[in-house]
C-alpha cells in the first residue's frame, strides 16, 4: 500500500522541494498551499502522515495541528510540524499542539525523511 503524505506548505519553492523528495519515494501526495482548506483535505485525503507548515494565510499550522489531534477520526495521524520558527519555546508549543514531530527550516533531505519515517513507525523524534 502507498503512503499517503498530505503537505501543507504555502510556499511553492518548499512545496516544489517536499514533492520532489516524497516522489523519488513512491509516495502518493496531495498539496495544500492555505490553512483554510486544510481540515478538508485531511478528510478527503485520509494521509497517512502531514507535514505541516506553521506559518501559513488564513490560520496558523499550530491551530490546524490541534483542530486535527482532538478529532477522534484524524487523531491518530503523525504530524511533522516544519517551519522556520527555531526557537525552544516555539518548538515546546508546537508539540504541546499535537506535532509527533518538529523540523525547522532549512532543512535537509536526510532529516526529512528520518523524521517522516520515524512518525510513520510510531516513534517519536526528539
Amino acid at each position: 500500500m502507498t503512503t499517503k503524505v498530505l503537505i501543507v506548505e504555502d510556499d511553492l519553492l518548499n512545496r516544489m522541494f517536499y514533492e520532489a523528495v516524497f516522489k523519488q519515494r513512491g509516495y502518493e501526495l496531495m498539496l495544500v498551499d492555505d490553512g483554510a482548506r486544510v481540515l478538508d483535505a485531511v478528510d478527503t485525503f485520509s494521509p497517512d502522515i502531514i507535514t505541516m507548515d506553521i506559518h501559513l494565510p488564513h490560520v496558523s499550522g499550530r491551530k490546524l495541528i490541534r483542530e486535527i489531534k482532538k478529532n477522534p477520526r484524524t487523531q491518530h495521524i503523525p504530524i511533522l510540524a516544519i517551519t522556520a520558527y527555531a526557537g525552544k519555546l516555539d518548538e515546546e508549543g508546537i508539540r504541546r499542539a499535537g506535532a509527533g514531530g518538529y523540523l525547522a527550516k532549512p532543512l535537509s533531505i536526510d532529516s526529512l525523511l528520518g523524521e517522516v519515517d520515524a512518525l510513520l513507525e510510531g516513534q517519536k523524534v526528539h
